[in-house]
């Protein structure tokens, strides 16, 4: 144990701003560099506010398991609720125990297979309109891919004739985001500028699409026994009443955002790192192959698709869709025999994690066979926590991990992708671990594929 008299280390920064500079032109490469430097509890400044970077399992664990009820989520998802109220991504305390508790039955396991049909499905018409040769923008193909899914599985909507509209308020609301976790930010948003107005624009995009669906769910009155209709239909324990409109909009658009945001970006990154790596992709041929011949996976396949759960696990330890975690404590505390303070921002990277060379040997280099059952169970929990822990970990994780096996294995029937040639490929961290500079690919015929 490190004696708590001991200061946290770190670098001094610059007068009043700190590292806030730093940070926001590289926030990856920063928090990298802290690790490696100031080892698994780094401190430093950004602005005024006092940040630790914590990187080590035990230490994740404290935050997000052991020591959750000591704080509240960091200021970008404080800063979050301008777009999604008092979703579960922002809400605290008994307001996000009950509404966790209404969204749960959306995602029971006996709910899943029928999403997994609606997956399958959506993913063959997908790669069924490619052609051999084309080069497509994988970022936008999976975009469009994984809102048509969720809207399906979770809404019962059709909304792939909005998907463009919807995927650009998206990337709007998104690029906001860099500027709403400025100092002084909420001053900001009330200027008339430019930035300000694109959100604005979004905002009502997005509203429009979610109330639309309430509007017509409520004039039908028909329970589809979906999140929607769940949403609609709930009552409090107490009696307390059912939920408001602007309640169930603060869900809907939380998981209608969430529920493809992420999900498209682990694919788009998995089908990077498989063009870049031959033999891993062979290999997932091999199994699709053997395991499906030439009909549509389905829930039924998952524990025969091991080596396609692999490598999305794999893609999802190099580029997590969600890159940092953060926390405010209420009251001081002790970490790591350090004393961290109140009201100090506790910041976990899963990207930084999980590319830690004590867990990871040669991590920067994609290896699918990380993650069989011995190795997974070699490395401590929270050496990998993509959909992060505790009382807040992910509600949609099993959904996330379904998804992400049944698009690639039915995709991977037909199509192998290839890069663009001219293509830079670079992250982009804004809430969700973006491309900066998209994913054009080229499609190929299988050689092998039978369908």
């Amino acid at each position: 144990m490190i004696p708590t008299t001991q200061k946290p280390k770190g670098p001094k920064g610059l007068p009043f701003v700190g590292y806030l500079p730093a940070f926001r032109k590289h926030p990856l490469k920063f928090l990298k560099r802290m690790a490696e430097e100031y080892g698994d509890l780094a401190y430093f400044k950004l602005g005024p506010q006092h940040v630790y970077l914590v990187n080590h399992p035990e230490l994740v664990r404290e935050i997000l398991v052991l020591r959750q009820h000591n704080f509240t989520k960091s200021r970008m998802l404080q800063r979050a609720r301008i777009l999604l109220g008092d979703g579960l991504l922002t809400s605290e305390g008994q307001v996000h125990v009950r509404q966790r508790r209404l969204v749960q039955p959306a995602f029971h396991r006996d709910r899943l297979p029928a999403y997994g049909k609606v997956m399958s499905d959506f993913a063959r018409r997908a790669r069924d309109r490619w052609q051999p040769g084309a080069t497509l923008e994988m970022s936008h193909e999976m975009m469009q891919l994984t809102l048509a899914i969720v809207g399906k599985t979770l809404f019962s909507a059709d909304v792939q004739s909005e998907a463009s509209e919807i995927g650009q308020a998206l990337t709007s609301v998104l690029e906001m985001f860099d500027i709403l976790l400025l100092p002084f930010s909420e001053y900001l948003e009330k200027l008339p500028l430019p930035s300000v107005r694109r959100f604005e624009r979004a905002r009502t995009v997005l509203d429009e699409t979610i109330y639309r669906m309430i509007r017509e769910r409520r004039a039908c009155g028909e329970d589809r026994g979906d999140l929607l209709s769940m949403l609609l239909l709930a009552q409090d324990e107490d009696d307390s009443g059912g939920m408001t409109d602007t309640q169930v909009r603060d869900e809907a658009l939380t998981l209608f955002l969430a529920g493809h945001e992420t999900t498209a970006n682990a694919l788009t990154w998995t089908w990077y790192l498989l063009s870049q790596n031959p033999e891993c992709e062979a290999r997932l041929h091999q199994e699709i192959d053997e395991v499906l011949g030439d009909r549509s996976p389905s829930f039924d396949d998952l524990p025969q698709l091991r080596y396609a759960e692999m490598v999305i696990a794999e893609a999802m330890r190099l580029y997590p869709p969600a890159w940092a975690i953060g926390r405010m404590s209420k009251e001081a505390f002790e970490l790591g025999g350090i004393e961290i303070p109140a009201k100090a921002i506790c910041i976990t990277s899963p990207y930084v994690m999980h590319r830690d060379s004590r867990y990871y040997p040669d991590p920067e280099r994609f290896d699918p066979e990380r993650w069989t059952p011995e190795k997974k169970e070699a490395r401590p929990k929270f050496s990998y926590f993509p959909f992060g822990g505790g009382s807040r970990v992910c509600i949609g994780e099993r959904f996330a991990w379904m998804e992400g096996v049944l698009v690639l294995a039915t995709i991977s029937q037909k199509w192998k992708l290839r890069l663009a040639p001219d293509q830079r490929v670079e992250p982009l961290p804004l809430i969700t671990l973006r491309t900066k500079y998209g994913m054009r690919m080229k499609v190929e015929s299988r050689g092998t594929a039978r369908v």
